[in-house]
């Protein structure tokens, strides 16, 4: 080998180190805090400072233009505390990443990362996750938490000579960051009091607060000590019907939809055609007990309302599946949605396979439609006995709305076909999610005529009721899981139908007029389905509550 081949290896074997150099940037502790917390206060928090500004009076530019010196004060504080040698790095690239994680969201979407939010994402299963990741979530991230990450990792910290300076450098900085926070109470406390007062949402804004969520869910979840389990119902009996035939009901979650744009709530599209022609009875006015799967699922199947839901609570008692299954019935769950929440831990249930040899399905997620051809499975191989049959379908879970039906039954046009739906017209994320419920419309219909193949050996019955609601583009919001108390009513307001077939109504009992004319006048929610499930069945037990049964008023007195 020639001494200039040795050379150039050496040149070659060198080049990565030089470029590290030639990267490197030296930096006291002290400018490095400082550069973090700017940088946390004016990019990561932009959210926050824009909500705000538009928020301050306009006659206080002043004020409008503090939020991001409260935040560097405040940050100056923070990450001093933990500016030491081998922890300070680590621990602020983590938060950067998580934190640029939520902006992003946040800017996109509008969504605030609170308890109930974190939940969610603790719970979202991969096929779900990966619905948000495209290019520009990606290119966006890059840039906002990848890069800086990257110089953080890649900066070299001069460490002060000895602890006594390093200790008196750090209590500067905190004394600094405090005097920033001083002087800004000191002359616009009334401000922040009277802004904060009327928008209680604006802590939640504030990045990295999402980790204080996720610390207290992961303690609560796996470090708390559960409640010991309460079971309830077990004195619940069927009542028998007069024909002496088995009791079917198809139960049909959905996933998403709002009642705004259900047909038969009044929305001028057509989004019910395949059942218009059923006789289904549409609830009008329902609200839901959450804004997102994680809390809205198991409070609707648990006797717990809304005002008093508790998440521990409800997973250590019995829910109305559990009631019903005490009472003989077969129930069984089928999972199209990527998780039921706890729901059905206790009963039979199934996920459905996501294998690309099913042609309803793409190898991570399928269309509903697939639960049809489990619930013919189903009654095909059982022989005749009192059965509920359960349904979690994906609905019109965003933000990949095609996805959520075959495109050859695409109706309404141009739909929004990408993830980035922010990206997308107004009237293209509507069309797209439209497409979604008339889908949904014919699964029911599907169901509903399985359902009629079999009534000369069951009383059959199906009732659909969604999750919750989504936003899309209204008041700048996006998908849902807003914190219920600033929730719109797109998030809030949810449908709920049920096909009950003259002989069902008969033999159980139940004025169809009247259930009719109480689905259009009255208002609900979820706090009745536990009861409604139980009354719409014919199962009596001590902890059904009759005026929560939204059937009940419309009942034969010995039915109730």
């Amino acid at each position: 080998m020639s001494k200039n081949n040795s050379t150039e290896e050496i040149h070659l074997k060198l080049l990565p180190q030089k470029l590290l150099n030639h990267l490197s940037v030296k930096m006291s502790i002290e400018s490095l805090v400082l550069l973090t917390s700017l940088y946390f206060a004016i990019v990561i928090n932009f959210p926050f400072i824009t909500r705000m500004h538009e928020l301050a009076d306009p006659a206080h530019v002043i004020f409008s233009l503090t939020p991001f010196a409260a935040l560097t004060g405040a940050f100056l504080v923070i990450f001093t505390l933990f500016s030491f040698k081998y922890i300070f790095k680590p621990v602020i690239i983590f938060i950067l990443l998580s934190s640029a994680s939520a902006t992003y969201a946040m800017m996109k979407y509008n969504v605030l990362f609170d308890y109930s939010m974190v939940e969610n994402i603790f719970q979202t299963n991969i096929a779900e996750a990966n619905s948000y990741i495209n290019l520009r979530s990606f290119l966006y991230l890059f840039f906002l938490a990848f890069i800086p990450a990257l110089f953080i990792a890649l900066v070299e910290i001069k460490w002060t000579d000895s602890w006594l300076k390093g200790l008196l450098h750090r209590t500067g900085m905190i004394v600094i960051g405090f005097a920033i926070l001083g002087i800004i109470a000191a002359f616009f406390y009334k401000d922040y009091a009277s802004v904060g007062r009327n928008n209680h949402y604006l802590n939640k804004m504030i990045l990295p607060t999402h980790l204080y969520y996720a610390g207290r869910y992961i303690n609560n979840t796996y470090f708390v000590k559960p409640l010991a389990f309460k079971v309830m119902g077990e004195d619940a009996k069927i009542i028998k019907s007069d024909n002496n035939k088995p009791t079917l009901m198809v139960l049909v979650v959905g996933e998403t939809a709002r009642s705004e744009n259900i047909a038969y709530n009044g929305y001028e599209r057509n989004t019910n055609p395949y059942t218009e022609n059923l006789a289904i009875i549409s609830f009008q006015n329902v609200s839901s007990c959450g804004t997102a799967t994680a809390h809205s699922l198991p409070c609707m199947f648990s006797s717990l309302t809304h005002k008093n839901y508790d998440h521990k609570k409800v997973n250590a008692q019995s829910n109305v599946l559990d009631i019903m299954q005490h009472a003989g019935i077969d129930v069984i769950w089928y999972e199209n949605d990527g998780g039921h929440k706890n729901v059905a831990q206790r009963i039979n249930k199934e996920e459905v396979s996501t294998s690309s040899a099913n042609p309803l399905c793409d190898g991570s997620v399928c269309v509903d439609e697939v639960l049809v051809d489990k619930l013919k499975e189903q009654l095909a191989t059982q022989p005749a006995k009192d059965s509920l049959i359960a349904f979690h379908l994906i609905g019109s879970h965003g933000p990949t709305y095609w996805k959520r039906y075959p495109t050859e039954m695409e109706t309404f046009k141009p739909a929004c076909r990408r993830s980035d739906i922010e990206n997308c017209s107004d009237q293209e994320i509507v069309n797209v999610y439209d497409n979604t419920l008339v889908y949904t419309d014919y699964v029911l219909a599907k169901t509903i005529k399985v359902l009629e193949e079999y009534e000369d050996r069951y009383n059959v019955v199906m009732l659909y009721v969604s999750d919750h609601g989504e936003s899309l583009g209204e008041n700048g919001l996006y998908l849902h899981g807003t914190p219920y108390a600033f929730a719109p009513e797109e998030q809030t307001k949810v449908p709920l139908f049920i096909w009950l077939p003259d002989s069902y109504a008969d033999v159980k009992g139940i004025n169809k007029s009247c259930l009719s004319d109480a689905a259009k006048q009255q208002s609900f929610s979820h706090d009745n389905l536990f009861h409604t499930l139980l009354g719409l069945y014919g199962v009596t037990t001590e902890v059904k509550d009759a005026q929560l049964d939204m059937t009940a008023n419309c009942m034969d007195s010995d039915k109730k």
